[in-house]
């Protein structure tokens, strides 16, 4: 931008910006468009019409009047204007919507803080109580728009995976139920029966996979574990897990003990997610040793425990051992701890409550707690 073409007389930083904001918005849209996607519909226009409206934000947040103590709880991040917000969370919608990524967002705001203050020193002015509201008001909007581009981002992969985990479970049941029907077909052949069940069991596998991802992007989206609780014996819950553990772990030793009443108002099916999760995760690290199981009486609660030996849990990861993908293994989606996360959100939403136990002394023991 010429010198020539930016009024001199002396001025605020506020009153600059209202009277070149032509000035300003051709240098910054220049920069810009270098960073507009290939494919971006985008307009010229529109380009500059975000750029405009931030600006008008930027000169209302320098007229407005700010005392020493609100200055110093707005540079914080604890200011109660909030001027730039809207226009922050408009320019970040209007940049994801045309395909912009977190970086280019990020340069836009580098740039027009740049475009401002470069043409703002060729003015000769000097309004360095202007400067410092201007970068605070231009870092308001910054962090009002990543904030925003982050939960948007967030929201738009989870409700991609909910519907990507939605729409596999057609061809997975597909698949299921024709492993089933070979495998009862081919009965009388040791070898291809084998394969068959192989494929039915890693098919079913899948499938709870899945289901964990539906409840995983269902909490994310603020939705709760739904429950059909009825009537149900514990007891038989734990001895179906039981057997299905140990058809698809044909090595492992499970034993399973039943101890006084254990019947309450429950969702048996949820039950057997956490009672299935927390056994598949006994074997899984247990080093091969037999895996406990026992449901016991407790008054006006029923106890689960699983325990397994085997080497502890790391002191580091036990404070995230619930939290999903916070087990970083390398050999699938349980591993990294969505089992456990589905367990203690299924434990919670029946009232209940889920803790570990480990030493090498003593084992790992996972116990829970239900209500009846």
């Amino acid at each position: 931008m010429e010198l020539d073409t930016i009024s001199h007389a002396p001025k605020s930083l506020g009153t600059f910006i209202e009277q070149n904001h032509s000035e300003i918005i051709g240098a910054f849209s220049a920069f810009a468009r270098t960073l507009m996607p290939p494919h971006s519909t985008m307009t010229e226009q529109e380009l500059r019409d975000h750029c405009e409206e931030l600006l008008h934000a930027v000169a209302a947040d320098l007229d407005t009047e700010q005392t020493a103590h609100e200055q110093s709880k707005k540079s914080r991040g604890h200011g109660v204007a909030h001027i730039m917000r809207i226009s922050g969370v408009l320019h970040a919608d209007g940049r994801l919507h045309h395909g912009f990524t977190l970086s280019h967002v990020l340069a836009e705001f580098r740039a027009l803080r740049a475009s401002v203050l470069r043409l703002y020193e060729l003015s000769g002015d000097a309004d360095l109580a202007g400067v410092r509201r201007f970068n605070e008001a231009i870092d308001e909007a910054l962090t009002e728009s990543m904030t925003r581009y982050s939960a948007q981002t967030d929201l738009y992969r989870d409700q991609f995976v909910g519907i990507l985990s939605h729409d596999l479970r057609n061809p997975l049941g597909a698949i299921t139920a024709g492993a089933a029907l070979l495998a009862r077909a081919i009965e009388g052949d040791e070898r291809q029966a084998r394969v068959a069940a192989r494929i039915l069991s890693s098919a079913q596998r899948m499938g709870r996979m899945i289901a964990d991802l539906l409840d995983l992007t269902r909490m994310r989206l603020g939705g709760d574990i739904p429950l059909k609780a009825v009537k149900t014996d514990l007891q038989n819950v734990c001895e179906e897990v039981v057997l299905e553990a140990q058809a698809g772990h044909p090595d492992a030793v499970v034993h399973f003990e039943s101890r006084g009443d254990v019947t309450g108002t429950w969702d048996a099916d949820r039950l057997a997610q956490v009672v299935s999760n927390l056994v598949g995760n006994a074997i899984q690290h247990g080093a091969k040793t037999p895996v406990t199981l026992v449901a016991s009486d407790a008054g006006e609660r029923v106890t689960l425990t699983v325990h397994n030996e085997g080497d502890p849990i790391p002191l580091q990861v036990r404070p995230t051992i619930f939290e999903p993908l916070a087990r970083g293994t390398s050999d699938g989606l349980q591993n990294l701890g969505l089992g456990l996360f589905i367990a203690r959100a299924i434990v919670v939403a029946h009232r209940g409550e889920i803790a570990v136990a480990s030493s090498d002394e003593s084992g790992t023991t996972f116990e829970v707690t239900l209500p009846r």
